[in-house]
């Protein structure tokens, strides 16, 4: 194995790595073409989703506080 990655250029250990992950995950190892595990693409969804609920508390937050201001009175001049 040392010697084939010698050959193509990749660093030491480099293929043991990659044989342990087939093993472990088989064809889910490397899903490729942009598509990740199904774990991966689930932690993925929920923080953006999580960052879209932060966003709209934070519109609530200062709709709230708009809301709960006292009128300004104009005084006659």
């Amino acid at each position: 194995m040392a010697e084939v990655e010698r050959e193509l250029g990749l660093s030491e250990g480099l293929l043991k790595q990659w044989v342990r992950k087939a093993k472990r995950d088989g064809e889910a190892a490397f899903p490729g073409h942009g598509r990740l595990k199904a774990t991966e693409e689930e932690m993925r969804r929920l923080r953006r989703e999580n960052e879209i609920l932060r966003q709209e508390r934070e519109i609530l937050k200062k709709a709230i506080a708009i809301f709960t201001q006292e009128p300004k009175r104009s005084t006659p001049s």
